[in-house]
């Protein structure tokens, strides 16, 4: 059970994003793009291994920590031994099976793991970078996807995605100053060099940044010829929903230091992602593409 939770599978749904250009490209249900699936697994296994690199490299911060203070790693359930040779395993098999998979997969995925090893040795503690890097995961994932299914992939998607990781990131740091402001224990030294204000500033002008930017994807002339379709603009309303929703998550429940945990369990989340999936889905997929 503590090797499961030091890969942290749960955190294998940020993956889902390898889906997203197929969907918004509208042929997802294409039997090709059943090789989707391999790659999501590939790109997971290696983020878990990135996790434990990163648990390893965290030990004695994480044990100061009111949370992180029980991974398997900072609490000894596992062993730094155990820890390292599992990264190996998991190292070793996502490297050959994205060779295996598709040489620019493999190129995708071993930038995406350079980059979180240069975060997790130095540059997470850098304000700002550290969240544009992380940032930058999402927009490789969605890269990988496009690069997986075959799919064109929008300058409006790229838009969207790093906006929207960049705005949940925010809100996760959001959580770690207030524990810091609480205890004065920093779960990162960046965040040190950030305060509510700015916060608070950067997540409202994301906020609403996302949602003009989503609006002129949705009734942008050349989406519209794409799907054949004027009516996609009627789905900003479950994204305005949903971002109003983890706004108050963040700023009046203080409760988004998970964004994760958070789609699992916030039942209203949860209703306005599966309407908004359900809303594009139909209007995408119930008309022919010209």
């Amino acid at each position: 059970m503590q090797l499961l939770k030091l890969l942290r599978i749960h955190q294998w749904v940020k993956n889902t994003f390898l889906f997203t250009p197929a969907f918004f490209g509208a042929n997802l249900l294409n039997k090709e793009n059943t090789v989707l699936i391999p790659a999501f697994f590939l790109f997971s296994i290696v983020s878990s291994a990135i996790y434990i690199i990163n648990d390893y490299r965290d030990i004695e911060a994480d044990k100061l920590h009111p949370t992180k203070k029980d991974r398997p790693l900072a609490s000894g359930a596992v062993s730094k031994s155990t820890g390292l040779i599992l990264f190996s395993i998991l190292i070793l098999t996502g490297s050959i099976g994205a060779y295996l998979l598709s040489t620019t997969f493999a190129v995708i995925l071993l930038i995406y793991f350079v980059l979180n090893i240069f975060y997790s040795f130095g540059l997470k503690h850098t304000p700002i970078l550290e969240m544009l890097i992380v940032s930058s995961g999402f927009l490789l994932r969605v890269i990988a996807g496009a690069v997986v299914s075959n799919t064109p992939l929008s300058h409006w998607l790229i838009i969207m995605v790093f906006l929207l990781a960049l705005f949940l990131i925010l809100a996760k740091r959001r959580d770690d100053l207030i524990i810091f402001l609480d205890t004065g224990t920093a779960a990162r030294k960046s965040i040190i060099h950030y305060n509510l204000d700015f916060i608070n500033s950067s997540l409202t002008m994301l906020s609403g940044v996302i949602i003009v930017t989503y609006i002129m994807y949705t009734v942008s002339p050349e989406v519209i010829q794409r799907f054949n379709n004027e009516y996609l603009y009627g789905t900003t309303v479950f994204v305005i929903a949903g971002i109003m929703r983890y706004l108050k998550i963040a700023l009046m429940d203080q409760k988004s230091g998970s964004p994760v945990k958070t789609l699992y369990t916030d039942k209203f989340i949860i209703i306005t992602m599966l309407a908004w999936m359900l809303s594009f889905f139909i209007i995408i997929y119930a008309n022919p593409i010209a």
